[in-house]
C-alpha cells in the first residue's frame, strides 16, 4: 500500500485526490499500485526505494524516448522522482495468447526495428529488471554484445555466485570465438530490450501496451531471440515478422540461443542458479 507521504505527494503532483489504492505486487524494491482518483482515470504507480538508485528515473526516460521515437503503445509518464513514478493506467486482459496478438506484435516490432542508428548502444546507461544495463556507443555490434552484454552480465553472475569460475571461463572462451557465429547487421535497430510476455499487454485481439523497457540500439535478432523465452511468441509472430525483415534459419539453429545467453544470465543474477543450466546447454552444444 502507498505510504501516506506518497499518497500526499501523488495528490500534490497530479492535482487530484486519491480515492483508492490497489496493490499489485512488488518489483525490485518497489510497490506497484493501481491508484484510482476521485476525478480522472486510474494511474499506475511504482513507489518506494528501488534496489538500483536511479531505476525509476531511468524507466521514465526510456518510456519517454520510446514515445518520441516509435509508435509503440506505451503508458505515458505523468510524474517521476527518485521514489515515485506515476504512469497512465493501460486497461488490459493480460499477456498475449493468440495468433492475432502475435501478428500485431510482429507489426509493432518490425516498425520499431526500422528505427535506425549509426552506432550500437545508447547515449546513457539504462536498466533491465533491477540491474544496470551499460551502454555507451560502439561502432561494431559484435564487440558491443561481447563486452556490454555477454561478459558484463557473466561477471555479475560470477560475482553473485550464480556462476562458478569454470563456467565463467567457458563463456570467456565463447567470447573469444564469437565471430564464428555472429555477423554485423546492416544497421543498429531501436530495441525494447525486455520483450517477454509479462511486459506485453493485450485487449481483444490487439497489443495495447509494451511496458518495462530496457532500450538501446542493437541487432534486432537479440530482441527476437528474447521473445522466444518463456513461450512468449511462436510461428505466427515469426511468419509475420519475416514478411517485413529477412530472418534465416541459422538464427533459429545457432544465433538465437547465443543471444539468449544474455537474458538467461540476467535471470541468473536476479534469481540464482536455476537459470544456469540453460546457459551450459548452449556451451555444451558449441563444444565449449
Amino acid at each position: 500500500m502507498l505510504q501516506p507521504f506518497h499518497s500526499d505527494r501523488l495528490e500534490a503532483v497530479l492535482g487530484r485526490p486519491v480515492a483508492r489504492c490497489q496493490p499489485l505486487g512488488r518489483s525490485w524494491g518497489l510497490e506497484v499500485i493501481k491508484v484510482e482518483l476521485i476525478d480522472g482515470p486510474p494511474v499506475l504507480v511504482k513507489a518506494g526505494t528501488p534496489e538500483l538508485p536511479g531505476h525509476l528515473e531511468s524507466e521514465a526516460f526510456m518510456l519517454r524516448e520510446l514515445a518520441v521515437q516509435s509508435d509503440l503503445p506505451l503508458p505515458g509518464v505523468l510524474h517521476c522522482e527518485p521514489t515515485l513514478l506515476a504512469m497512465e493506467w493501460i486497461d488490459n486482459e493480460g499477456a498475449p495468447r493468440t495468433p492475432s496478438h502475435e501478428r500485431h506484435a510482429a507489426e509493432l516490432l518490425a516498425r520499431l526495428h526500422d528505427h535506425k542508428s549509426p552506432r550500437f548502444g545508447y547515449g546513457r546507461n539504462t536498466v533491465i529488471g533491477g540491474l544496470l544495463q551499460p551502454n555507451g556507443e560502439e561502432d561494431r555490434w559484435v564487440e558491443f554484445f561481447v563486452h556490454k552484454r555477454l561478459l558484463y552480465m557473466a561477471r555479475m553472475a560470477l560475482n553473485t555466485g550464480a556462476l562458478k569460475p569454470g563456467e565463467f571461463s567457458r563463456i570467456e572462451a565463447l567470447a573469444g570465438r564469437i565471430g564464428r557465429y555472429l555477423d554485423e547487421p546492416a544497421h543498429a535497430s531501436l530495441l525494447h530490450g525486455d520483450l517477454w510476455q509479462g511486459n506485453i499487454l493485450v485487449k481483444g485481439d490487439r497489443i495495447v501496451g509494451l511496458i518495462d523497457p530496457a532500450i538501446y540500439f542493437g541487432h534486432r535478432e537479440i530482441e527476437l531471440a528474447f521473445s522466444t523465452l518463456f513461450g512468449t511468441f511462436g510461428d505466427s509472430f515469426f511468419d509475420a515478422y519475416r514478411s517485413v525483415f529477412e530472418l534465416d534459419e541459422d538464427f533459429f539453429a545457432v544465433r538465437k540461443d547465443i543471444y539468449n545467453l544474455y537474458p538467461n544470465l540476467v535471470h541468473a543474477v536476479l534469481f540464482g542458479r536455476s537459470y544456469v543450466p540453460a546457459v551450459l546447454r548452449v556451451l555444451d552444444r558449441l563444444g565449449l
